[in-house]
């Protein structure tokens, strides 16, 4: 909605000379320099003038030649033109748009666009910690982006069930547990097997040929071990889907590596006799790209088993054979980077002709340093949720004392979510964060229990009031703080619009926590029940709704639950 303002002034910029090309407009920092900006720097540089003499000489022809009711005035300030609002024009035109439009902040400049978001790709007999929380929330806040902007989207897994960590994890049952099955917390004894069965080939490097066995028995689908490797990942299969509900994550379809292993090894011997792989060391196959800058790929081991690269070999083929889409996204933890070039590369050399796209996020650490499921010592994410709903279901019975224990434990739970999502979310997807375990429960600053009582509130003041109905005379809304909330409420649809274009989904968490504080701060300026005047309670009632309404679309594509009362 805000674009549409953009686009007027640029239109009425363009009275000032028809050929000039340079005009934008940007929202400054400080909303005291006023409430849209445009910078002369581009358009004094096509005019081949000074941009500070330009940005005053622009002024002073709006002052003097354009007369637009929506604009109060307008200030040069050295390079820069700056456009101050009108307040009940912005009101009148953007509160009654965000409480009556169901579809508002949505776009659709992905009609008849279809596109696969691959994620969290995790391995089974391993367990699930909170660097696969991070995939997962990244995933799902794709995907409602991309849904947001208009793009049909097919979210698919794949799950490594077929890997070196599968025979390793075997081969420690064997060697540790062999008459030893767990009866309950199986994926989690899965992942402390195979720390253990790590930690002991690193101190014993020739049982590692005794894995190479286990590998070559579990590839050529040996009975007894793949009723082994049945058993195992039907455990690790089960805690996944629990999970991944909670978390309200829904696949279109799973693929495992056990069922494009083969293949793969296929596309490896093809690429063997059209001469783009050779033979390496001691058998094993290689692919020379460093013509590329991309060193040498192994693509075969010289024991003839595959690796990753082999399997994503035939997983690429096989997931475009079966959904036409334009274009495929990968999410991966980033010192996966380098991999998927090559693996890009390769299927580039290879014909492959689709359109794949890798994003890495930073990988989330303990606060003693780097995470480690070989050395098992991982932040769980089922131990992790429990820490913070113990802590906030502490935290909501000594506010309500008088809440039912399935109350306050309903809350805890939607809170819980709401923090481990929201965490995982507020950084660049890029940045490697450390959980901090008392900045993310915390009810000030940047976290969720900040965003959520926002909301909260807003419903109390809907329950203590008596005034129903959504129409009001917006006009009346002129305070400071009320303009700088409607003018973020506008622009919504345009951060729909830039999370999508970067990948982002921390821009949303980040308007979430903005909306929320410019919405406390006029709250605690200005009296909303007790305001006196009948029509203006009633205004800034409606316009706490349509705050209501913003959070909870902008936490909806985190998929984020709000809360009634906190």
């Amino acid at each position: 909605m805000l674009a549409v303002v953009k686009q007027e002034i640029e239109k009425q910029l363009q009275k000032f000379d028809s050929q000039d090309k340079g005009w934008s407009l940007v929202i400054p920092p400080d909303s005291s320099w006023g409430d849209l900006s445009c910078p002369c720097f581009d358009p004094a540089k096509i005019r081949q003038v000074n941009p500070v003499a330009l940005a005053k000489e622009v002024a002073d022809f709006w002052q003097k030649n354009i007369k637009e009711s929506w604009v109060e005035k307008v200030v040069a300030v050295g390079p820069y033109v700056n456009f101050f609002l009108s307040a009940p024009y912005l009101a009148g035109q953007v509160v009654p748009r965000v409480l009556t439009d169901k579809h508002f902040g949505q776009n659709r400049q992905g009609k008849k666009k279809r596109i696969m978001v691959e994620y969290p790709s995790q391995n089974t007999h391993k367990e699930f910690h909170i660097g696969h929380l991070r995939n997962i929330c990244i995933g799902n806040a794709l995907v409602n982006l991309f849904q947001a902007n208009g793009f049909q989207v097919v979210p698919v897994n794949y799950i490594n069930d077929f890997g070196r960590h599968v025979a390793k994890c075997l081969w420690g049952i064997q060697k540790f547990y062999p008459q030893f099955t767990p009866r309950t917390e199986q994926q989690k004894w899965l992942g402390q097997v195979y720390a253990e069965a790590s930690q002991y080939l690193a101190d014993h490097e020739d049982a590692n040929q005794e894995v190479d066995e286990w590998q070559a028995r579990l590839e050529a689908r040996e009975p007894r071990t793949m009723k082994l490797f049945r058993q195992t990942r039907a455990w690790s299969l089960q805690g996944f889907t629990q999970i991944l509900r909670e978390l309200k994550t829904k696949h279109r379809r799973v693929f495992y590596e056990s069922e494009v292993k083969d293949r793969g090894q296929q596309i490896v011997d093809e690429l063997l006799q059209k001469g783009l792989a050779k033979i390496g060391e001691k058998g094993a196959i290689i692919i020379d790209l460093q013509a590329f800058g991309l060193d040498i790929a192994l693509l075969r081991k010289s024991t003839g088993a595959g690796l990753y690269l082999t399997s994503d070999l035939s997983l690429a083929e096989k997931k475009f054979k079966k959904y036409k889409v334009a274009e495929s996204i990968n999410i991966t933890g980033s010192e996966q980077n380098f991999y998927f070039k090559q693996l890009f590369k390769i299927l580039e050399l290879n014909g492959f002709k689709h359109k794949m796209t890798h994003i890495g996020y930073g990988l989330v650490n303990r606060p003693e340093g780097k995470m480690s499921s070989r050395l098992g010592n991982v932040i769980l994410y089922a131990d992790l949720r429990q820490q913070i709903f113990e802590h906030l279901a502490g935290e909501t019975t000594k506010r309500h004392p008088d809440w039912s224990t399935t109350k306050v434990n309903q809350t805890a739970r939607i809170m819980t979510l709401a923090v481990l999502k929201f965490t995982m979310q507020k950084h660049e997807a890029s940045k490697v964060i450390t959980f901090d375990f008392e900045e993310a429960v915390s009810f000030d600053g940047y976290s969720a229990p900040y965003i959520l009582y926002a909301l909260a509130r807003i419903n109390s003041l809907r329950r203590k009031s008596q005034i129903r109905g959504r129409r009001a005379d917006f006009t009346c809304l002129v305070e400071p703080s009320e303009k700088q909330l409607i003018l973020l409420l506008a622009q919504y649809p345009e951060i729909v619009e830039k999370a999508f274009a970067d990948y982002n989904p921390s821009v949303i968490a980040k308007y979430c926590f903005d909306l929320s504080q410019a919405f406390n701060d006029w709250y605690n300026q200005c009296s909303i029940l007790q305001a006196g005047n009948p029509v203006l309670i009633k205004a800034r009632l409606a316009l706490a709704w349509a705050v209501k309404l913003n959070l909870e679309r902008a936490l909806g594509i985190l998929t984020i639950e709000a809360v009634e009362e906190m």
